[in-house]
């Protein structure tokens, strides 16, 4: 059986999709750019890799599967060993196994498995229907030689046909006056400069004496309270378990928070369970690092949930 259709819908709404037993297919944001050489413009889009080192299940392509098939969790995972199983067998032989709107795979040195993304399939939804297109490089050209030549032969000119008109006539008798004065018209300039930073100056100093004369008194201040609030963010939730009373689920939070969890309830689940989670992280490595801790020391029936909370 061909999972590659299971894999591609779930890349399109998470940023990590695990083949169990086989490796994890990852996606990160990558802005919009243009190619230094064909001047072609992409779109933003979800770059494509795969990663052979993750291959612990986080339960999400099991779930996803039996959900889509109306099967039991235990045959969906039958499934998934199966596929692993093909995928080996076909990469031992020397094959190229292409997996559909994924890429391809093939085993390299060392047996390392290698991943060759198609790069025609944009897994980030908010780049629906951009495509990338070729535009011809933009040449600019450069007149400021000719202007500077032009602007020392052409001589400033009135004639009854083209009167200077507003401004423009303003600035012409500006530009003739201080062209008269010479020296003396620079020295005017100047004086006028040095006068408004003196005066500047002295306004400032004004001011800062003002403010070291001023004293506060606050009458009888209050005491002061620190509050440390901390919000759990992150999309990767570790479950610690589901709750039909919600009295059991704040037994379960309080009994992980003596054992050192960051534990808390995120609300209820489609089933109506209250749902306990050991913590909420940001980065999906940090949650399937967390959740083999957990496995580890607590729990070996946690699982990870993948969901954006309100």
């Amino acid at each position: 059986m061909q999972l590659d259709s299971y894999i591609s819908d779930l890349l399109y709404r998470y940023e990590c999709v695990i083949l169990p037993g086989f490796g994890a297919f990852l996606t990160q944001y990558q802005s919009a750019r243009v190619h230094d050489t064909t001047h072609a413009f992409y779109p933003p889009k979800k770059k494509l890799s795969f990663n052979a080192q993750l291959t612990n299940t986080d339960g999400l392509l099991a779930n996803y599967i039996s959900k889509k098939e109306m099967i039991p969790h235990e045959e969906a995972n039958t499934k998934i060993a199966s596929y692993v199983r093909f995928l080996f067998d076909g990469l031992h032989k020397g094959s190229t196994i292409e997996l559909a709107n994924i890429g391809s795979l093939s085993l390299g040195a060392e047996n390392t498995v290698l991943f060759e993304p198609l790069y025609s399939i944009n897994y980030l939804t908010t780049s629906f229907g951009l495509s990338s297109f070729t535009s011809p490089q933009i040449a600019r050209e450069v007149y400021k030689k000719e202007v500077e030549v032009i602007e020392e032969k052409t001589p400033i000119a009135f004639t009854p046909e083209r009167r200077a008109s507003g401004w423009m006539k303003y600035a012409a008798i500006a530009v003739i006056g201080l062209g008269l004065a010479g020296v003396g018209g620079f020295n005017y300039l100047k004086n006028i400069e040095e006068h408004n930073y003196a005066a500047k100056q002295e306004a400032d100093n004004q001011i800062e004496q003002k403010i070291q004369q001023a004293t506060f008194v606050i009458p009888n201040p209050l005491p002061a309270i620190t509050i440390e609030l901390t919000k759990p963010k992150g999309n990767y939730h570790v479950i610690a378990g589901a709750f039909r009373m919600e009295e059991n689920a704040e037994k379960r939070v309080t009994q992980l928070r003596e054992k050192g969890y960051k534990a808390r309830q995120i609300g209820k689940n489609k089933f109506g369970l209250h749902q306990v989670v050991y913590g909420s992280y940001i980065d999906s490595k940090d949650a399937l690092n967390a959740l083999r801790a957990v496995r580890k020391a607590d729990n070996t029936s946690a699982w990870l949930l993948v969901q954006k909370l309100d």
